[in-house]
């Protein structure tokens, strides 16, 4: 009953993450509910948490942990991206209790493809109602077009890995039509930061499931994916090609002088990022600090008023380097590079389906974030935060579970087969028949287990 209702939670979070304002903060909540519940009902042991498991948790508490110690030396709290969000320096550590509550129920894997795809199916179609019928320029939503682009690709993405887990036919055509409505809503919200992460993301698809499928299967579905997204960004209703003109077009005005358009903000702002961390490099300016010493920059060293009208750097590494230096920036890179590394590591051998799939979509939504967050500063975004913790919680907790059921099931198999033999073992024992185990071994309180 709970595994089903955590299920259902799972495929809550997915698919209204971009379909619902306020599912960032809900859902979760509703999540670490479930989690309580898990901990006052299911008292009976579970599998030890292993080595990896503390890596996990640790890396989550740390990055909590050093954000809560600037929110301590600087007595303000931050709030994400359009004034969304309360107490985001707490949320890490949210997201380890809901983990540690849901390993105890054992949430079905299938929740994760059927939560991504339905939630790319809603994002394409919020998109296209936006865009086609509204005449909105970029969807969004209601909310920023570039968290809404870039986590509606992320959830198409992770249809797409699904798609390689699943057996029914119906399911895989299902998947695949997901990932083309996560496609459509992020080339419409014209995020072109996504569509820069997108050859990466089909990079560790293909890498992942090199092994699984047929070379030329693999090589084709890839080609034609990446065709498929050429032909629709030359479509003059996507306006796609507009957007890449406008960004070539920001450039070389950026190159003549003019800092005000898009490229030009965002290059003054990591210029400004890269002076106030050179500045402070160990703990960095803090919370609140860092926009006053930036609009004291801004207007001594002659730049663009729009710089000051931004809550953060649009960039992750380098909002978090300039706010709390290597500490903070070093909690960042183990928040990226221990689950990627963990991820990876379950890819080692010869993994069932299931655990490729999961380790695969693990491995994705790393990546993405990675990327995104090379010129967005999501983490500092409420849905980007809460997506990217959910995503990777949601990943290890189905990986790590299967794992614990395959091995069980292992076990199982061992010992019943061994104690249907047993009789037999004792009964040749008894005879005295030539290639009988040692009359010892055939006494069930004594045998080998």
């Amino acid at each position: 009953m709970l595994s089903s209702l955590a299920g259902l939670v799972l495929v809550a979070f997915l698919s209204l993450l971009v379909a619902w304002p306020l599912a960032y903060a809900v859902v979760p909540l509703a999540a670490a509910a479930l989690a309580l519940v898990a901990f006052a009902t299911r008292r009976r042991a579970v599998t030890p948490l292993s080595r990896e498991d503390f890596w996990f948790l640790a890396t989550l508490a740390a990055f909590s942990l050093i954000w809560l110690a600037d929110v301590a030396r600087t007595g303000v709290w931050p709030r994400a991206i359009e004034r969304g969000g309360l107490w985001l320096p707490l949320w890490p550590l949210l997201a380890a209790f809901v983990w540690l509550g849901w390993r105890r129920l054992r949430p079905p894997v299938a929740a994760l493809w059927w939560g991504a795809g339905l939630g790319a199916v809603l994002a394409g179609l919020i998109a296209g109602w936006e865009v086609w019928i509204l005449g909105h320029g970029r969807a969004d939503n209601g909310m920023n077009p570039i968290p809404f682009g870039m986590l509606s690709l992320l959830l198409g993405t992770l249809a797409w890995v699904g798609v390689f887990a699943v057996r029914s036919g119906w399911a895989r055509a299902g998947l695949l039509l997901a990932l083309a409505f996560g496609l459509g809503a992020s080339l419409l919200s014209g995020t072109r930061g996504s569509w820069v992460v997108f050859p990466a993301l089909v990079a560790v698809v293909g890498l992942g499931f090199w092994r699984t499928l047929p070379r030329p299967v693999l090589g084709i579905g890839v080609t034609a994916l990446l065709g498929l997204l050429l032909l629709a960004s030359l479509s003059p209703t996507l306006a796609v090609t507009e957007r890449v003109d406008e960004a070539i077009e920001s450039v070389d005005e950026y190159d003549e002088g003019e800092r005000g358009n898009s490229f030009g903000v965002r290059v003054e702002m990591w210029r400004v990022g890269v002076q106030l961390f050179s500045e402070k490099p160990l703990f960095g300016w803090g919370e609140g600090r860092l926009q006053e010493r930036r609009d004291e920059w801004v207007a001594a060293w002659d730049l663009h008023p729009a710089v000051s009208k931004h809550d953060q750097l649009h960039s992750d590494l380098i909002d978090t380097a300039a706010r709390r230096g290597l500490v903070g920036l070093g909690s960042l890179l183990m928040l990226y590079g221990v689950p990627l590394l963990l991820f990876a590591r379950a890819l080692r051998g010869r993994p069932d389906a299931t655990t490729r799939a999961l380790a695969v979509a693990g491995l994705v939504v790393v990546v993405a974030f990675i990327g995104f967050g090379l010129t967005q500063s999501m983490l500092r975004d409420a849905r980007g935060l809460a997506g990217y913790l959910g995503l990777v919680s949601a990943c290890w907790c189905l990986l790590r579970t299967h794992k614990r059921d395959t091995i069980l099931n292992k076990a199982g198999v061992k010992a019943g087969v061994r104690s249907c033999l047993l009789p037999v073992s004792a009964a040749l024992a008894l005879t005295g028949l030539p290639g009988a185990p040692p009359h010892e071994a055939a006494w069930p309180g004594r045998a080998p287990f």
